[in-house]
């Protein structure tokens, strides 16, 4: 008889072969619900199943209901043994390997055996790859190149995949009668794009309680290690977390200390050394004398620093930015800054949601303006807006903005084509509100052709927005390649802004290049580039990425109001 976990990955396997299968996502996704309700279940598994109350589940409808019922009671899961059966061995490890289809898989299985990535591995090094009918010397390499990468790949998850188990894990902590204080620390706490772990730091008189509370979590698979302060775990899916309890007094030392990165506590510990002092998880030892630290304010005090944010506790260039802040107030951009949403697609191009249906929840989420700004015709795929459409969404807009509050400006996702040229007429561009303008084709151009197509497309007499500005899909496509520099110095030469993608997916541009074009006095806008209303509240992850790079509210666009950003965006001169 399984358990609630063993289920639940019973689940997630059927979900991820319906996606190789290229089967309906909403049936995927319904496997992927059906587990986390699982995971997340406090009840009795077997009294459910036993009372017929599954349903009752969030997600769970009468057919999955009846597949966990039959994986609790025997074991197996006749759905799921058909879908193995249908697909070639080793699918899911190898589909995890770039350029594998499940069209490739099959065909090296019927040619060669192959079943696993090792397999997979032997047949192109000996050459039997390039054999096989449709592949070539030239796949085989590129499926080397595929290999290489996955056995190199980095076992962190997406941020966003992160904190859909952190949050509910801090609520978790923060509900055991004994926790003074709880909250997320390490590279969750500093908005990195990918995390390792889940850090968790409490507060507490009665560490033991709260440990043994942490590790009755729902989604705790294996508890790893333990004592009357710790407690290391392994959560399903994969992810470890950690919990440290201290007493109340040590719970800003603490927090502090779990939040930087190796790099920053390094140079953080020889600057308290300059100053005789020892930095550790509990604060600021002077000789015998601990220094009293109620907050972490209180600790960059005593080591002479204005407050560090935590998005920006990285490395050592991160200390000697603060130091010449000089006590200045100069504070990172906040989430409660911006003012409107940018960079926002409709039904007329890949969006989910129609104009009015975005506008709508962009007002319930408090914000003064929206931009729609949909495809242009180049990017067919995506069902750009030729002439002949963009006329009419116009009216629409305009007939919305008549039932909502929230100002609709008229944009456009304008491509940039190889030439450097922005898609749709001059005379046309000059007529929208504002302009994104982004690559999405030719990717794979050298690094000096990318660089003279970005560095025209910045030079176009109209002002544009450049949106998402490498191409880069995390842990899935790397940025392309260009010379980000010279690029950076034509932005700040032309009528132009930057985007900082909020897409959590995308989270484009990094920081380091975020803080490069600050010192060349380049505006920024942050953006969703949502696709749906849902997508509208990826903000926090554009805002975390800006904060990550310095950004201050002045140096964002839409941080200004509805007039002041349309008069700062507007194409025309």
């Amino acid at each position: 008889m399984l358990d609630k976990l063993d289920i639940a990955r019973a689940l997630r396997e059927m979900a991820m072969l319906l996606q190789i299968k290229g089967e309906n996502p909403y049936r995927a996704r319904a496997y992927e619900t059906g587990a986390e309700a699982l995971e997340e279940l406090t009840d009795d598994l077997g009294e459910l199943i036993q009372h017929k109350r599954l349903t009752e589940l969030r997600g769970i409808g009468a057919a999955l209901a009846s597949q966990i019922a039959e994986l609790y009671k025997t074991g197996r899961s006749e759905q799921l043994e058909k879908l193995r059966a249908e697909l070639p061995p080793g699918v899911l490890e190898l589909s995890q390997v770039p350029g594998m289809s499940l069209k490739r898989i099959k065909a090296l299985h019927d040619a060669l055996g192959v079943g696993s990535v090792e397999e997979l591995k032997r047949a192109c090094l000996t050459g039997k790859v390039r054999a096989v009918k449709g592949f070539g010397a030239k796949t085989e390499a590129s499926l080397l190149e595929g290999i290489y990468r996955y056995e190199t790949r980095d076992e962190r998850v997406l941020l966003v995949d992160a904190l859909e188990l952190a949050e509910p894990l801090l609520a978790h902590v923060r509900g055991c009668e004994a926790t003074a204080q709880a909250d997320l620390a390490g590279a969750i706490r500093r908005w990195e794009e990918t995390v390792a772990d889940v850090d968790v730091v409490a507060a507490t008189d009665d560490a033991a309680q709260v440990v043994d509370w942490f590790a009755r979590f729902p989604r705790v698979a294996e508890v790893e290690a333990r004592d009357d302060a710790r407690c290391t775990v392994r959560f399903s899916g994969g992810l470890r977390g950690e919990l440290l309890c201290v007493p109340p007094r040590y719970y800003a030392a603490a927090l502090h200390h779990r939040t930087g990165a190796p790099a920053y506590l390094s140079a953080l510990g020889a600057l308290a050394r300059e100053l005789g002092l020892t930095l550790d998880e509990r604060g600021l030892l002077r000789g015998n004398k601990r220094l009293s630290a109620k907050t972490e304010e209180d600790l960059y005090r005593h080591l002479g620093l204005p407050y560090i944010a935590p998005e920006l506790r990285e490395g050592a260039e991160d200390i000697v930015a603060a130091a010449a802040r000089d006590g200045r107030d100069d504070a990172l951009i906040e989430e409660g800054d911006i003012q409107g949403m940018v960079h926002c697609h409709t039904v007329y191009s890949d969006g989910k949601n129609t104009v009015e249906e975005m506008a709508l929840e962009a007002e319930a989420m408090g914000m003064k303006y929206l931009t729609i700004t949909d495809h242009s015709p180049a990017a067919h795929y995506a069902g750009g807006v030729g002439l002949d459409r963009l006329k009419q969404q116009w009216d629409e807009i305009a007939r919305v903005q008549e039932r909502v509050r929230v100002k609709l400006l008229r944009g456009t996702e304008s491509d940039i084509l190889e030439s450097g040229k922005l898609d749709y007429p001059d005379a046309i561009l000059e007529q929208f509100d504002v302009i994104i303008a982004s690559i999405h084709s030719r990717m794979k151009m050298d690094a000096d052709q990318m660089t003279r197509r970005l560095v025209s497309a910045m030079k176009q007499p109209v002002f544009k927005i450049w949106g998402h500005a490498l191409g880069r899909l995390i842990q899935r496509r790397e940025p392309f390649a260009c010379h980000v520099e010279e690029v950076l110095d034509a932005v700040a030469e032309s009528r132009a802004a930057v985007e900082v993608n909020g897409d959590p997916y995308r989270l484009d541009m990094e920081p380091r290049w975020i803080k490069e074009a600050r010192k060349r006095g380049i505006r920024f806008v942050i953006s969703t580039d949502a696709h749906s209303t849902n997508a509208l509240h990826n903000l926090r992850f554009g805002v975390g990425t800006a904060r990550r790079g310095g950004l201050r509210r002045g140096e964002v666009l839409n941080a200004l109001g509805p007039a002041a950003f349309k008069k700062a965006v507007r194409p025309a001169a």
